[in-house]
């Protein structure tokens, strides 16, 4: 487990002048720092105005006293403090070189997020949380060299919120990227998540990875079809997340009868239908 501590403001705080600058500033001079593995940042006071790529850069500035923190997750707020879509993100193309013994990173926001040429030996988990991602993260992430990497946890979410792709974004991600060590691969919070099922069984990781994470999204019957005939196939895969979803209570059951794995089908959702239009909503965009 790390030791970790939690930096955030409240409304107050950023009423009386509190900002990622003062953040900065309060982190380096807290004397717990030296004996802290995990910097948790939440709402640096105005998150849905300003960026945090002050307290970005103010890490790779003083990279020494960072130098053993190994998880750092980055925008950890809820909607009452500041909605996802809208946490304005940052530059973390400098952060890599910076930061060789970090594990962990967690994104919360995509607005201006910017990952760049994203080369690590040591970080086995890389995941971002938002309402829509964007096709030049995707990029990023297909095209980095990241050796280690274990967990690989994304929220695709939609396009009203970020997310400019479509399902051949997907595949190119699954087929273009190279993480031999990949074990966790969670393709999740996508309005497209029938479709994710499907070409996740065309990767090259499906015969690797122990758990899948499709959850949060608008998986139907139809994607659920498909792993009950294709997961019998793969025995490496231990674990199936689908928490939040649209299916049915039969194919529920179908997937939880499944030999070998554990399947989650907590959290199941109905449709909306509005003047003969059914709708399907992923878990989180807004």
């Amino acid at each position: 487990m790390y030791k970790s501590k939690l930096f955030h403001y409240t409304y107050d705080d950023y009423d009386n002048g509190k900002n990622a600058e003062t953040m900065l500033e309060e982190i380096l001079s807290d004397p717990e720092l030296p004996e802290l593995d995990e910097i948790v940042i939440g709402n640096w006071g105005d998150a849905w105005e300003d960026s945090c790529q002050k307290l970005i850069d103010g890490i790779v500035e003083n990279k020494e006293k960072f130098s053993r923190i190994k998880s750092l997750y980055v925008g950890d707020m809820d909607f009452e403090s500041c909605e996802v879509s809208w946490i304005i993100q940052a530059d973390y193309s400098k952060l890599w070189g910076a930061m060789p013994q970090l594990e962990k990173i967690v994104i919360k926001g995509s607005s201006d997020l910017t990952l760049g040429t994203v080369e690590h030996e040591n970080l086995k988990h890389l995941e971002i949380i938002c309402g829509g991602l964007p096709t030049d993260v995707f990029a990023a992430i297909q095209n980095a060299k990241l050796p280690s990497l274990q967990t690989l946890l994304l929220y695709i979410g939609i396009d009203d919120y970020g997310f400019d792709g479509d399902i051949s974004t997907i595949k190119d991600l699954l087929a273009k990227s190279d993480f031999p060590n990949l074990t966790y691969l969670g393709l999740t919070d996508s309005e497209i998540q029938d479709d994710v099922a499907e070409v996740v069984f065309g990767s090259k990781y499906i015969s690797q990875i122990t758990t899948l994470d499709l959850s949060m999204g608008t998986l139907t019957d139809k994607g659920g079809q498909v792993l009950l005939e294709k997961l019998p196939e793969y025995p490496n895969i231990k674990a199936l997340n689908l928490e939040y979803h649209f299916l049915s209570e039969s194919m529920m059951e179908k997937l939880e009868d499944l030999s070998g794995v554990e399947v989650n089908v907590d959290d199941q959702q109905e449709a909306d239908e509005y003047d003969g239009e059914v709708y399907y909503y992923p878990m989180l965009t807004e």
